[in-house]
Order: C-alpha cells, then sequence, then structure tokens
C-alpha cells in the first residue's frame, strides 16, 4: 500500500487532492453551516454535473477540444450558478428558500438533456459522479491548489466581515460592512470549492463532504474558530483515509469518504452521550451529595 502511493503518480496525485479538499470543503463548509446554507451544496453540484455533462459533450462531438479537462466547463456553471441564486434570492425577497430547488431543478434537467445526448453515462461521467482515484490529473491538482489559496485568503481576508454575517447580518449592516460584496464573493469560493471537490469526492457526494465534518465539530467546539478546527481535522481524516481505503479495495472513493464522515459523526456523538454525559451527571451527583 505504502509503496504503491511512492511510486504511481496517480496515486500521489490523488492523495495530494485529497488532503486539499479535505481542508477547503470543511473550512468553507463551517460557514456554509452557520449560515444555514447547506442545500446551496446540493444545488450547485446539480448544476455542476451539467457542466460536466456539457463539457464530455462538446469534447466527444469537436475533434479539437477532445482534450478539454471538464473541470473548467463545471467550476463555470457552478460559478454561474451560486451568482443566480444569489439573484434570486434577491428577486424573492419573502420566499428566498425557492433560490435552492428552482437551480437544483435547473441542473438536473439540463444533465439530463446533456447526458442523453452524449448517448448516456460514459465512465469519465460516472467517475464525476462518485469520485475517482485514478482520473487525478496533475493540472487539477494545480487546478485544486489555486481554487484552495483563493480560499484562504478569503477566508483571512474577510474573516470578520463572514463572522458578522453568520451571527450578527443587521450588526454588519450598522457596522457599514459591504454585505453585498462579501457575500457575492462568498457565494463565488463556494461554488469553486463545490467545483474542485468533484474530482475525488464525486457530485453526488460533495456536498456531504462540506456538512459532515461540520455537523461532528459543532458536537466538541466550544467557540467558531475551533470548529473550523475539528472540522479541518475530520474532513482530513475522511478523505485521506477514505481514498486509501478505497484504493485498497476498488471502491469509489467518494462513497468511502462520505461513509467516514458519517462514522466521525456517530463516534463524536456517541461519546458525547455516554463519557461526556457521563462526566456531566457524575458532577451532579457530587453536587447533590
Amino acid at each position: 500500500m505504502i509503496e504503491a502511493f511512492m511510486t504511481l503518480k496517480f496515486l500521489q496525485y490523488a492523495l495530494v487532492a485529497a488532503v486539499l479538499i479535505g481542508f477547503t470543503a470543511p473550512l468553507i463548509g463551517s460557514f456554509v453551516v452557520v449560515r444555514r446554507m447547506s442545500l446551496i451544496a446540493d444545488a450547485l453540484s446539480h448544476v455542476t454535473l451539467a457542466g460536466i455533462a456539457l463539457s464530455l459533450l462538446i469534447s466527444g462531438m469537436v475533434a479539437s477540444l477532445a482534450d478539454l479537462n471538464p473541470l473548467y466547463l463545471g467550476i463555470v456553471t457552478s460559478v454561474i450558478a451560486a451568482l443566480t441564486i444569489d439573484w434570486l434570492r434577491a428577486k424573492y425577497k419573502h420566499f428566498q428558500e425557492l433560490a435552492i430547488p428552482i437551480i437544483m431543478a435547473t441542473g438536473m434537467g439540463l444533465g439530463a438533456i446533456f447526458i442523453s445526448l452524449a448517448n448516456g453515462f460514459s465512465m469519465d461521467l460516472v467517475s464525476f459522479l462518485f469520485g475517482t482515484v485514478s482520473a487525478v490529473t496533475l493540472t487539477d491538482v494545480y487546478t485544486i491548489l489555486i481554487v484552495t489559496g483563493v480560499v484562504i485568503l478569503f477566508v483571512i481576508a474577510f474573516y470578520k466581515e463572514l463572522l458578522f454575517l453568520s451571527f450578527d447580518e443587521e450588526q454588519a449592516r450598522v457596522s457599514g460592512i459591504r454585505l453585498r460584496l462579501v457575500h457575492i464573493l462568498f457565494m463565488i469560493v463556494v461554488a469553486l470549492v463545490i467545483a474542485i471537490s468533484m474530482r475525488v469526492v464525486g457530485i453526488l457526494l460533495v456536498s456531504s463532504l462540506i456538512t459532515l465534518p461540520v455537523a461532528a465539530a459543532l458536537r466538541l467546539a466550544k467557540s467558531f474558530k475551533a470548529t473550523i478546527f475539528y472540522a479541518i481535522v475530520f474532513g482530513e481524516v475522511a478523505t485521506v483515509a477514505g481514498l486509501i481505503l478505497a484504493y485498497q479495495f476498488d471502491l469509489a472513493p467518494g462513497g468511502m469518504i462520505v461513509m467516514l464522515a458519517v462514522a466521525e459523526l456517530i463516534l463524536i456523538m456517541v461519546i458525547e452521550r455516554f463519557w461526556i454525559g457521563g462526566k456531566l451527571h457524575e458532577k451532579k451527583h457530587r453536587t447533590s451529595a
């Protein structure tokens, strides 16, 4: 196993991608969950599927574009969808939740059309749906690395503004923070993370990597910074271990990564119930005695 990861280039690329995604997805996911925007990840992933299917369709029809990386068009469609969601939320001020199902339905419809035009699912498309170990290229790694850098710089530059948006939007308006600009940038960053994560985790499962590590972290953390830290730790463990197990047993890495994230959440809840809860019960008993 260790020798394989030391010698096989595609495994090295996949491992680097997993480490970067395991860091980036929970980092931005912490803000997504706290802002109660978890379903946006699902909507963007479905639109990304449409972009991927369109890219594969174009590659098959135009010989000069046969080597076009589907990741690029997936990123473009994901960003467009994120901005469209924001536009729709502004149009439906009293029914903002409508924006998500509208975009999700659009993505699913376009995806179905493009897939049927391409004569059904191909192995390339299936790998994007559930993730794959062997399909990650050096170009993908560079793209994921660039997006990771963008995400880190964005969080550092706008951390205070993101906290206001997440916990006290009214106070943010009073403070003169450019909420509109920060929100649009945040939506773009979320779209970028969704798009790059699909290579390893898969389009259908990427939203789980954004939310599950954060859900586990929220059970332990006593501050928002601690939530981010624990979420990143849980995300890294799930992605790296999931990738290794997927290669070892010849399974889809997305499924393994998500199930490990689920296992982490269950484990944390069990520990919280029987260990932390037991300590509190013991302390209460001693106090009453």
